[in-house]
């Protein structure tokens, strides 16, 4: 088995370092790779798509043409992560923020992307949030963080803080506002493993 990490951008290796405990506490045996140019997405059986600048991100990735190779393993049934900067390009639509960039994202998700919901960098924050699936609230780390404003009906909502969606769940992919490799938690890395089959 073979975890990709998109590692042009953003929180890499907390991913990766996350992603190598978690899979050491369940006794689950992967290689945990970093993708950093077209060609390695279709040998991975899940992806992660960290935070950072998400129209950075969305640009690069389109450019090294890593973004076509996400969509295609996304409809084949590839689990994939995103986290921050990735829930805004998993995302169908996005806000007025995405449209005035050009922002390209990956349209996977039915949801619609406030991209800096929670403010600017100094206004990122820690909350507890309960998450459907885990038995108490888990710490989140917002940091410059996105919501989700709207979500289709084949979304499953699985976390809201201040009546904005956190976390979000579509068959195969998994969108999150927040950041949790920053956390000594790894009960979302642990949800996202058992998406992976």
């Amino acid at each position: 088995m073979r975890i990709g990490v998109l590692a042009i951008q953003g929180n890499v290796e907390e991913h990766v370092n996350a992603m190598i405990k978690a899979l050491k506490q369940v006794n689950r045996k992967a290689e945990v790779i970093k993708i950093k140019h077209k060609g390695i997405v279709p040998t991975c059986d899940a992806l992660i798509i960290p935070g950072g600048e998400s129209t950075t991100l969305g640009r690069l990735m389109e450019r090294e043409g890593i973004s076509a190779e996400i969509k295609k393993a996304a409809h084949s049934g590839v689990p994939v992560m995103g986290t921050c900067a990735g829930l805004v390009l998993l995302a169908q639509h996005g806000d007025e923020q995405v449209k005035q960039t050009g922002q390209p994202l990956l349209g996977l998700m039915d949801i619609r992307a406030n991209r800096n919901a929670f403010g600017r960098q100094r206004e990122s924050f820690e909350a507890r949030v309960d998450f459907k699936g885990l038995d108490s609230p888990f710490n989140a780390v917002f940091i410059r963080a996105p919501c989700i404003a709207e979500a289709g009906g084949d979304v499953e909502i699985l976390s809201n803080y201040n009546g904005c969606i956190v976390a979000a769940r579509q068959e195969n992919m998994l969108a999150l506002a927040f950041h949790p490799e920053l956390t000594d938690d790894l009960r979302i890395h642990h949800y996202f493993l058992e998406m992976i089959r």
